[in-house]
């Protein structure tokens, strides 16, 4: 890998770390899918010199807008309103072990014992996590970061079927696909938007501007560059700086606690994580 590329991946890890932090303080003025769906007409309508539409791959890019710009922000947000940004940042670090059995299952890439224990170890870190008092009022809402995860390990699946296309051309189809599935979930779900919108100050609309341009824009075009660049298990491990960051930035900015659980919690889905990516079977001997 590159220096250029190691940079962007570095960045990469630095902005989602802080998109948990910024994300729980945007909570503070919005209901989360009305944030998000905000975050994504901005950002859609920045990148709307990006929208066309490969000729034969449109369905799957339409497709990676739902699963990714509707399903994963749309649970993982809706989970970060009922619990703290740290714990968050790291249950959703089991996106490794589920594009792990993802692949397994759709690839058929050989998963080795070292390997299964790393899952069973990833989820125990995140049970542990959902039995952390301070983390309440209910296991719920991390069970919703959780599924936000699994969405995430699907939408790279397809990703990397998708093969080449430039990162602003997805980008701006994700946001373009992913803004109305969240306004109508936020019309459904929630109430109180227009008074919200409203009231909204800098912290707020910060928010969606942070998410709208470093996340969206520039974490998440960077991150499908390195997808369609690289192998999954170069690029992936980086990102288990990301939830140690998230985590102290969350201390740091929010004040949130740092308890045993936590931490042996983050410890084990961390080091789960890990023996997913560092710990694959050796290839079957050639005869």
């Amino acid at each position: 890998m590159s220096m250029v590329d190691f940079a962007a991946t570095m960045l990469v890890v630095v902005i989602w770390a802080f998109n948990f932090v910024a994300g729980k303080i945007g909570l503070g003025e919005f209901p989360p899918l009305l944030m998000l769906g905000l975050r994504f007409a901005l950002a859609g309508a920045l990148l709307a010199p990006f929208l066309r539409l490969p000729l034969r791959r449109w369905r799957l890019v339409v497709l990676i807008g739902v699963v990714l710009g509707g399903l994963h922000f749309g649970l993982v947000f809706s989970g970060l309103a009922g619990v703290h940004a740290g714990p968050a940042a790291i249950a959703g670090q089991l996106t490794v072990p589920f594009s792990a059995f993802l692949a397994w299952i759709v690839y058929g890439e050989r998963m080795g014992w070292l390997q299964l224990a790393g899952i069973a170890i990833a989820f125990a870190g995140v049970y542990i996590l959902a039995g952390d008092p301070t983390q309440q009022p209910d296991p719920f809402y991390l069970f919703l970061v959780v599924l936000g995860a699994f969405a995430w390990a699907i939408a790279n699946i397809l990703i990397k079927r998708l093969g080449p296309i430039s990162p602003f051309v997805l980008n701006a189809w994700v946001a373009v696909v992913g803004a109305p599935i969240l306004f109508a979930a936020s019309a459904a779900i929630e109430d109180g938007q227009l008074q919200a919108i409203a009231d909204a100050g800098w912290r707020g609309w910060g928010t969606v501007v942070f998410m709208a341009v470093g996340a969206s824009i520039t974490a998440y075009g960077l991150w499908y560059y390195l997808l369609g660049k690289h192998q999954l298990n170069r690029i992936v491990p980086m990102t288990l700086l990301a939830p140690v960051l998230a985590v102290v930035l969350a201390v740091l900015i929010l004040g949130e606690p740092v308890t045993l659980q936590v931490v042996a919690g983050g410890l084990l889905t961390i080091v789960g994580v890990a023996m997913i990516q560092f710990l694959k079977p050796a290839p079957p001997a050639q005869t």
